[in-house]
C-alpha cells in the first residue's frame, strides 16, 4: 500500500521554512540601507577640486593657496581642470560624483547664477543640486585694451569705439559670464556696437589681447594686474560701484557716469548633493579657516581677489540675489546662449 504524505510533517517544514527565512528577510532592508549610505570621508585621502576653465587662471591660484593650508587637516587638494561647455562639464561631473567629500566644485558666479537664465536646457539646478560650502573670494573686472588702442582714459576709449562702430571686437572669458555682460552693459550704456568674442577661459583671452588679436578684453582685476608689467596692454576702468582699492588710480564705470555698468563675481566651493552634514561641516570649517589665514588673504589680494569666507546661508543669499539681477540684465540685452 503506498505511503501517503504526512500533512503534519508538511506543516512543520513550512513553518520551519518560514522561521528560517524570517531573519534573512529582516536583515535585507538593513543591508540595502547600508549600501545606500555615502562612503565616509577619509582625512588624508586626495580631494579632487573640479575647475571649469583651463589651467593657469585665478581659480587655480585660489585653490592652490587653500590646498596648502588644509593639507594636514583634510588631505591633498588635487586640481582637475575640466574646461569645455563654459564650465558646465565640470558642474555636471560634480553633480553625479559620489557624495563622500572627495570631489568638490569650484563654482563661479557664471555657472551658479548666470547660466540658469542663459541656457534653456541647463542640466543642473545650482540651488537644489549641490551642498554649498564656502564663498571663498570676490573680485571685480577691468576694461583692458591692447597698447595700440588710441585711448588712455575711459572717455577717450568711448569716443574711439563709437567712431569704429561694429568694427571693434571685445573678448570675454566665456559666453554668459560677467566678463561678457560687462561688455554688453557698456555697449548699451555708452551707445557702442562692439562685437563679442567669447574665449574658453581667461588664459587664451589674455594672450590675444596682449598680442592684439582682440583689441578689448574685460578681464578680472587680478588678470589685468598680471598683464600690465608686460607693457602690452592698458587698463582704463574697473567694474565695482566705487574705485577698487586694488587699482585706486582708475575710475569705476559708475564714477564715470555709467551707473548701471557694475559687475562683481565670486568663487565658491560646493559638494555633491547628499554629502553627509558632518562631512560638509568638516570641509566648510577647514576651507573657511584657510581663507581667513594671513597667507591666503595676502595672496588673494595680490591676485586681485577679496577674501570672503562666507558660509552656506550667506552664499545661497548671494546666489539668489545674483540670479535675479543677471536674469534682468540678460532679458534687457535679449541674450540666449546656444545649448
Amino acid at each position: 500500500m503506498p505511503q501517503l504524505p504526512d500533512p503534519t510533517r508538511r506543516r512543520t517544514l513550512t513553518t520551519l521554512g518560514g522561521l528560517a527565512l524570517a531573519p534573512l528577510a529582516s536583515f535585507a532592508p538593513l543591508a540595502f540601507a547600508q549600501q545606500q549610505q555615502p562612503a565616509a570621508f577619509t582625512p588624508g585621502q586626495p580631494i579632487k577640486v573640479l575647475i571649469g576653465v583651463p589651467a593657469g587662471g585665478t581659480q587655480d591660484v585660489l585653490t592652490r593657496a587653500i590646498a596648502h593650508q588644509v593639507r594636514d587637516s583634510l588631505g591633498p587638494l588635487i586640481i582637475d581642470n575640466r574646461s569645455g561647455a563654459a564650465g558646465r562639464i565640470a558642474v555636471d561631473a560634480v553633480k553625479t560624483a559620489p557624495p563622500d567629500g572627495h570631489t568638490l566644485l569650484l563654482g563661479t558666479a557664471s555657472m551658479m547664477t548666470m547660466f540658469p537664465s542663459a541656457y534653456r536646457n541647463l542640466s543642473y539646478d545650482p540651488i537644489k543640486d549641490f551642498v554649498p560650502l564656502v564663498n571663498a573670494a570676490r573680485f571685480e573686472l577691468a576694461l583692458t585694451v591692447h597698447k595700440d588702442v588710441p585711448a588712455n582714459t575711459l572717455a577717450e576709449f568711448i569716443t574711439w569705439a563709437k567712431a569704429q562702430g561694429d568694427k571693434v571686437s571685445f573678448g570675454s572669458y566665456g559666453a554668459g559670464t560677467p566678463s561678457h555682460f560687462l561688455g554688453e552693459m557698456l555697449n548699451r550704456a555708452a551707445g557702442l556696437k562692439m562685437v563679442h568674442v567669447p574665449y574658453r577661459g581667461s588664459t587664451p583671452a589674455r594672450q590675444d589681447v596682449m598680442g592684439g588679436t582682440v583689441p578689448v578684453y574685460f578681464d578680472t582685476i587680478g588678470g589685468a594686474q598680471q598683464m600690465l608689467p608686460t607693457g602690452r596692454v592698458k587698463v582704463l576702468a574697473t567694474s565695482g560701484d566705487k574705485r577698487s582699492p586694488l587699482m585706486p588710480q582708475l575710475p569705476s564705470f559708475v564714477e564715470s557716469g555709467y551707473k548701471d555698468v557694475v559687475a562683481t563675481a565670486w568663487f565658491a566651493y560646493y559638494a555633491p548633493l547628499k554629502t553627509p552634514p558632518a562631512t560638509a561641516e568638516k570641509l566648510r570649517t577647514e576651507i573657511i579657516r584657510a581663507v581667513n589665514s594671513r597667507d591666503v588673504r595676502q595672496l588673494l589680494l595680490q591676485n586681485g581677489m577679496y577674501p570672503v569666507a562666507d558660509g552656506p546661508e550667506a552664499l545661497v543669499k548671494t546666489m539668489r540675489e545674483d540670479i535675479a539681477r543677471w536674469a534682468g540684465i540678460m532679458k534687457a540685452v535679449n541674450f540666449q546662449a546656444n545649448d
